[in-house]
């Protein structure tokens, strides 16, 4: 009898021990923005240092690239624009800086819609408006003309490139592009920068350019937290010079060039800049 008793008493204490646990849902630190940084996993973003917060470590918050975007761009006060694939918010706080009438953020990871939206509320994001889903349904459903539209690091994840710079050349006077791209010269057969590449190439046209497609997978990176490629294992890249004639043929032949670096470990990429105009090519 006392032994059952004992029992009973263990089963109890258990039940009052479960009670008493914090469900997993809830944080009971003390409020502050570094919980919400770390209750969600795979950053890669580091933040500016003024804020003490700790995330990922690359410093996109003093990204050159989108200074060199934005020293192209001119004065972007009251202008419109529209980002794709801002990430976790750090090229957006840089635009933000500048006052624009407001930017439209498009996002299709999950994960870092989410860190987006923390990143907002931490740095102050006022002019963004951070939004989740497929960037082409979004340039397809929408009518709003941008000034200045902005894609870094997106062209090369996509499994329609060639479509993308038609229907995002649509809806802006200016566009931005940091992108990978396909070179045979600078990235040989024997480059392990080729091991994502399946060898099958594809050909398209678009507004009357036949562009190479590059077939390219992930090799499961997708499985990781930090994962920030695009939808579909398989994606294309596009040779540097079909971007270009691309670009041109699109109506928008004045078109700058920096940061260009065959060697990159990613493979080879480079920045684009390029506004409606007759084709000239700065480099």
């Amino acid at each position: 009898m006392l032994g059952i008793r004992k029992l009973i008493g263990l089963n109890r204490a258990a039940v009052v021990s479960s009670v008493d646990d914090v469900f997993d849902q809830y944080c009971r630190d003390l409020p502050e923005h570094q919980n919400a940084v770390d209750s969600l996993p795979g950053w890669n973003s580091a933040f500016p240092p003024e804020v003490n917060i700790k995330a990922g470590k690359h410093p996109l918050f003093a990204d050159g690239r989108i200074d060199w975007a934005i020293s192209q761009a001119g004065d972007l006060k009251n202008k419109k624009i529209i980002e794709i694939g801002p990430l976790e918010g750090m090229h957006t706080f840089m635009l933000n800086k500048h006052r624009p009438a407001f930017i439209d953020a498009i996002e299709a990871n999950r994960k870092c819609f989410l860190r987006c939206l923390v990143t907002k509320e931490i740095l102050g994001i006022d002019c963004a408006r951070f939004y989740l889903g497929d960037a082409l349904e979004w340039l397809q459903a929408k009518s709003t003309h941008y000034d200045l539209a902005i894609a870094s690091g997106v062209l090369y994840h996509m499994a329609d490139p060639a479509r993308f710079l038609s229907e995002i050349t649509r809806r802006c006077d200016s566009l931005f592009l940091w992108t990978h791209y396909f070179d045979d010269d600078a990235m040989p057969k024997d480059d392990q920068r080729r091991q994502a590449f399946s060898g099958d190439v594809e050909k398209r046209t678009f507004a009357g350019v036949q562009v190479n497609y590059y077939e390219r997978g992930y090799l499961r990176a997708n499985a990781k937290d930090e994962f920030c490629g695009g939808m579909k294992d398989r994606h294309y890249w596009m040779h540097r010079d079909d971007i270009l004639t691309l670009l041109v043929a699109l109506g928008f032949g004045d078109i700058s060039i920096a940061h260009e670096d065959k060697t990159h470990g990613g493979g080879p990429c480079f920045s684009v800049f390029a506004k409606r105009g007759l084709a000239t090519l700065k480099a």
